[in-house]
């Protein structure tokens, strides 16, 4: 195939996203292939629906038990690191990430360096202790130890050097721990990939996780530095040796690469609100030109400069994000309420729109657990 039209990419895009347009219950191996087939689930604090991570799984997996990311954690079929953002990433990728894993903290500098006495006490601890989060090391009374900003931030600093890795969660505050307790020794022991093979797994990744991807895209998959001209020539050998495909679209902007054996189309059914963190509306560009869909994340807006709402879900039907869903949820009272429904331009209300809606509410309503919808 060689060109393809926009309608046809977007279908492909759409249906290789493996959503559920039907209520289902999953298992924890339903959510660990998951994570692997999305390469990298991006993880957020913010709850007032559900924490993003879940929201995303469960638009694909179903319903799961509360804790199961927690226990996939703890029993080292999961980790937690840099990739997109901070993500869920399956175990057996763990050498690859060991290459960027490093004692210079992106936000503080180099902090271990700075505080050795410190960080050798938070490791000691932990050593002696088991998984401990950073409320353990927080204020000065008979609990605790030290003050919480310091070792708070050591804490974080050790995990992004892979000297602590996240052996699950109690609500959503990290456990931390040492790698040899949590990772299996086939990946911990794994030698660190070099330069031509990180960077040919991570498009490989990046282009199998999302169906199609510019080399842009590909790059901001996994926010490399140096992006597009970093990756290219990694890309470029992916083609030559036919496991990736560049295929050019009809609008004659950037081509996009798939997985050698892609058929580039499908048939999306169905309607399901997606995470506004959710994979496929990471790469804003693509997502505008392919769907015509401005992504908004207006939660860290001031209310005067929000259009939509607060935390607003896109509402994926068929193969066109057609319209934005500001929802929270009442945990305490078991509601899902849908504060407002925004419908695209050009996007005409019908019975079978609004039935899709209905369904994708009330399926969103049930995986999390609540009793339901108020409109």
């Amino acid at each position: 195939m060689g060109t393809v039209s926009l309608t046809q990419l977007r279908r492909y895009v759409v249906a290789h996203q493996g959503y559920a347009t039907r209520f289902r219950r999953g298992r924890a191996a339903d959510v660990v292939e998951t994570v692997r087939q999305l390469s990298c689930v991006q993880l957020d604090s913010i709850s007032t629906v559900a924490r993003s991570h879940r929201i995303v799984l469960t638009s694909r997996v179903g319903a799961y038990p509360e804790g199961t990311v927690s226990k996939l954690l703890a029993a080292g079929r999961l980790f937690e690191h840099w990739a997109h953002e901070a993500c869920l990433i399956p175990v057996e990728e763990w050498p690859f990430y060991k290459r960027t894993m490093q004692d210079v903290h992106p936000w503080w500098g180099p902090i271990l360096e700075r505080e050795p006495e410190l960080t050798e006490r938070v490791l000691e601890t932990i050593r002696e202790r088991g998984p401990l989060g950073s409320r353990h090391f927080e204020g000065r009374n008979e609990n605790s130890w030290w003050d919480w900003k310091p070792a708070k931030m050591v804490l974080e600093a050790l995990w992004t050097a892979g000297r602590l890795v996240i052996a699950g969660r109690q609500g959503f505050q990290r456990l931390y721990d040492l790698p040899e307790r949590v990772i299996p020794h086939e990946h911990l022991d794994a030698p660190v990939p070099g330069e031509a093979e990180y960077f040919r797994s991570l498009a490989l990744r990046a282009v199998r996780a999302r169906g199609a991807l510019t080399e842009a895209g590909i790059a901001e998959h996994y926010r490399v530095p140096g992006r597009s001209r970093v990756v290219r020539p990694h890309i470029e050998s992916l083609v030559a040796d036919e496991l990736l495909r560049r295929v050019e679209v009809e609008d004659g902007k950037a081509p996009v690469f798939v997985p050698a054996e892609a058929e580039v189309d499908g048939t999306p059914t169905g309607g399901v609100l997606i995470s506004p963190f959710d994979n496929l509306v990471w790469d804003r560009d693509f997502l505008e030109r392919i769907f015509g869909f401005l992504h908004r994340i207006e939660v860290y807006k001031r209310e005067p400069e929000r259009i939509y709402g607060y935390y607003v879900l896109p509402f994926l039907y068929g193969d066109r994000l057609v319209g934005r869903a500001d929802l929270k949820s009442d945990r305490a009272e078991g509601v899902l309420r849908m504060k407002a429904f925004h419908l695209e331009p050009k996007v005409r209300r019908s019975g079978a729109l609004e039935l899709a809606l209905e369904r994708a509410l009330d399926r969103l309503m049930r995986v999390l657990g609540l009793e339901r919808v108020e409109r």
